[in-house]
């Protein structure tokens, strides 16, 4: 190596020492002639100092933000008034005996320090630059970290990494697929995988017993700050568990990741039915981390003479109540802004009550008896000064959504009670009902297992068949999702049957999977966790872009490397394809 040290790692006990370093010009400033140049690399900034009778004077003068530069020298102690407490290099400085510019730098579109400040855009169209800024690279740093502390844990529980194909068919996993044209198989097409979930069940099936890795998913779906065309998660299938079983090896490995970030977790984490989550909190993916909950109060309202919960109730619907800290004091315009969330979500209308000195505040205050009133403030733990929200629906689930919404703008003005609520949320519906398509689908994935009592009740009343698929939350956050999984051929069937898939067509879709299940497939189970959505948590990062190396765009796109982009004709006669305008 060209050098003895990185540039943070010069400290008080290398003085007197001589030291050669290799980086980047972070800043340079001239002192009474005297020059005094931060030079950096991925481990920090140490300060150059060049007197006016070096040698190589010249060569500093001449240097500017960003070039790379090798430069040897002693280690000295600055001088009292100089100390930089900020820095892990604050009290020391080299002396330049020897100085080589590497390499140098054009005029840069913005400065790396503040790059973070840029508009995105540009971030990623000089991603090279911008992963030059100490947060970036700290980001990347705590990834790896991340992704090593789960690779050390899971071969510690006897877990074997295992590759699985990136080139694949095409199934139906809930997203769109990344399509991959053949040459060789002109008209057909690979898919890139959603998941490795029928390759991890295939080795389950093969006697690995405890797979892992951290595989790549594709999705061509809409994106968000969350979402990327292709994204990591950490990946695993065991055999022979139950739900109990793969919790326990999660929350070991929640602890170990959590712990290479500086953060001590408490196990075991709470449990949630999916029900229950909803009913509280109008979300499968709760922020537990403030105590804030919905309250059904359709019993209060069973004799109401207002028009609206009266048809609410008719039709066998529901009626939900929140507390509005304070939300006396709310304006008209931030009442109008949480009734446009709240049908924006799926609701018709919001009836809001303020509660001042004794008295009921509101436009349907009017329509309820003082009784109802009375109760409603009891139910939902009110005080002088607070406001009340009510929205009712037909449809439950459709009521408890909105409410679950507002739930998630209201926690935003409380304090939090801890900074990490994990919550597993299970029993799941195993299936949802599509009206245009007259079929049912897969709540979550096609290949879990419907709990083994409503079994019986899988095809004369699909909706209410619970399932063993779970999710871990963390803050609002779905971090991984997981189920046990069918390990009998017949009962696949019965449910792909239900999707509409014929057992011809499932023998085509699914036919490697189907096919292992009923060679003698042991009971299995898994979960894939999102490595990019922990990293960024424990980054403190909105959005999985800043913990990605090269991230796409909100639109799916690379400013990088301008991708996608179009091919020549060459390649489309190859893969016999030919581009349509719409």
């Amino acid at each position: 190596m060209k050098r003895t040290n990185y540039c943070g790692d010069i400290t008080a006990e290398l003085l007197g020492t001589k030291q050669t370093l290799c980086g980047w010009v972070n800043s340079y400033r001239n002192h009474g002639g005297v020059l005094f140049i931060n030079v950096r690399d991925r481990s920090g900034v140490c300060q150059l100092v060049v007197e006016p009778n070096s040698p190589f004077f010249d060569t500093a003068y001449g240097l500017r933000n960003e070039y790379v530069i090798e430069v040897t020298g002693t280690v000295k102690r600055r001088i009292e008034g100089a100390v930089n407490p900020n820095m892990k290099t604050g009290e020391i400085e080299i002396l330049v005996e020897d100085l080589k510019v590497l390499n140098t730098c054009i005029p840069l579109p913005f400065d790396v320090e503040n790059s973070r400040g840029v508009a995105e855009e540009i971030r990623l169209k000089y991603r090279y630059l911008d992963l030059r800024n100490p947060k970036m690279f700290s980001n990347l740093l705590l990834r790896h970290r991340i992704a090593q502390a789960a690779r050390r844990y899971l071969d510690a529980q006897g877990f074997l990494e295992v590759e699985t194909p990136i080139l694949t068919r095409s199934t139906p996993e809930g997203a769109r697929d990344y399509l991959v044209p053949s040459r060789v198989h002109h008209g057909e097409f690979y898919a890139l995988p959603q998941s490795p979930q029928m390759f991890k069940q295939t080795l389950m099936a093969s006697g690995i017993d405890r797979y892992f890795q951290l595989a790549r998913c594709f999705r061509d779906e809409d994106l968000r700050a969350d979402r990327q065309p292709e994204h990591t998660q950490i990946d695993m299938e065991m055999s022979f568990v139950t739900i109990n079983d793969i919790h326990e090896i999660v929350e070991g490995l929640m602890k170990e990741i959590f712990k290479t970030a500086g953060k001590e977790l408490q196990t075991p984490f709470i449990k949630i039915p999916f029900d229950e989550a909803m009913d509280k909190y109008g979300s499968d993916k709760p922020d537990l981390r403030y105590e804030l909950q919905l309250v059904n109060v359709s019993d209060l309202f069973a004799k109401t003479g207002f028009k609206v919960f009266q048809d609410v109730l008719a039709a066998k619907g529901a009626i939900y109540a929140l507390k509005g800290e304070k939300g006396a004091a709310y304006s008209r315009g931030h009442l109008d802004k949480l009734t446009e969330l709240a049908k924006k979500n799926g609701a018709k209308g919001l009836v809001w009550l303020k509660v001042k000195d004794g008295k009921y505040e509101g436009p349907a205050a009017k329509f309820f008896t003082p009784e109802e009133l009375c109760a409603l403030k009891q139910a939902v733990g009110a005080q002088d000064g607070d406001a009340i929200l009510v929205g009712s629906d037909a449809n439950k689930r459709t009521c408890q959504s909105f409410m679950g919404a507002l739930r998630k703008e209201l926690v935003k003005e409380l304090p939090q009670k801890t900074d990490w609520a994990f919550a597993w949320i299970t029993n799941f519906p195993l299936l949802e009902y599509i009206p245009e398509e007259d079929r049912w689908d897969a709540a979550h994935n096609p290949f879990t297992a419907a709990v083994e009592e409503d079994l019986p009740n899988l095809e004369k009343d699909p909706g209410s068949v619970r399932s063993y698929q779970f999710d871990l939350v963390l803050n609002g956050n779905e971090l991984a999702s997981g189920s046990v999984r069918n390990c009998r051929r017949d009962v696949q069937e019965r449910i792909l049957a239900l999707m509409k898939h014929s057992k011809e067509d499932a023998a085509i879709r699914f036919g490697m999977l189907l096919n292992a299940l009923e060679a003698g497939a042991p009971p299995h189970g898994g979960i894939g966790l999102g490595l990019d959505r922990i990293t960024a948590l424990l980054a403190g990062e909105e959005s999985i872009r800043e913990v990605i190396a090269f991230p796409k765009t909100a639109q799916a796109a690379c400013p990088l490397t301008e991708s996608p982009n179009k091919v020549d004709d060459k390649q489309l006669q190859e893969l016999g394809i030919e581009i349509t305008k719409e």
